[in-house]
């Protein structure tokens, strides 16, 4: 069977939606792990309750522990800094050699425990952290078989960042939908695989909006897991400039 890792940072909804799809065996998968970056999150609970093996860990932590001692900082033995600072799009804050470092160590830790369970696919689903370079180098090197899947609450490229139904709302628009899309090294930039919409009615809240996304993002995740899983997705790169998915 298929075998399948998740990330999370929160309550973990789209997680709890794709358990419950493999479990029913709408999508042909296990979930043999599910990990965050915050220890105390909910979504967590559910895969105790699951008998789903989980993990944190505690990026907070770590960037305590680098600040109180930069030059002792242990790295992990394949760290290449020259190597992930080339290949990095997005550096949120303004140390980049804190970022980098900070994040090669906690992504060593993530991947030493995923790994274990050599999983086909690694789902974000909520995950409020950006995978670097080293990361995606060590989980999905290979370009045509992109092996990382996330979700985000805008139909992108319109939208990209933390809040995308929030700036949805905030400029006006009608449409409002949310996109699964493979994850690269950019920011929301991986190739899409699917998107679906809803209406902006006149009267709605910014609470409307959430609710109409985060419904739909609970059809999308499975709907593109089971793509997936069949061996339905293809990634054209006829067009030099960009990566298209191809449903077959």
């Amino acid at each position: 069977m298929n075998k399948l890792a998740i990330l999370i940072s929160g309550t973990g909804s789209n997680s709890q939606k794709i358990c419950e799809s493999c479990f029913k065996g709408q999508v042909d998968a296990q979930v043999v792990c599910i990990g965050s970056d915050n220890p105390d999150a909910k979504g967590l609970e559910y895969a105790n309750q699951n008998n789903i093996y989980s993990f944190a860990v505690d990026y907070k932590k770590i960037i305590s522990d680098y600040n109180k001692n930069p030059k002792e900082f242990k790295l992990p033995s394949d760290f290449d800094y020259k190597n992930i600072n080339d290949k990095l799009v997005f550096c949120p804050v303004k140390d980049r050699e804190k970022y980098i470092k900070t994040r090669a160590f906690a992504e060593r830790k993530i991947l030493d425990e995923i790994l274990k369970f050599k999983p086909d696919l690694l789902v974000l689903a909520g995950f409020m952290k950006t995978l670097t370079p080293y990361f995606i180098d060590r989980f999905s090197p290979d370009s045509q078989n992109p092996r990382i899947i996330n979700i985000h609450p805008s139909l992108l490229p319109s939208f990209p960042g933390v809040d995308g139904y929030g700036d949805t709302f905030d400029y006006g628009c009608k449409i409002g939908g949310c996109t699964v899309h493979f994850v690269d090294y950019g920011t929301d930039t991986g190739p899409i695989i699917l998107q679906k919409a809803f209406e902006i009615l006149p009267d709605d809240s910014i609470d409307d909006v959430r609710r109409k996304g985060i419904e739909l993002e609970w059809q999308a995740y499975p709907q593109a897991l089971k793509l997936f899983f069949e061996g339905k997705i293809k990634i054209d790169e006829s067009d030099s400039k960009r990566k298209i998915v191809k449903i077959i």
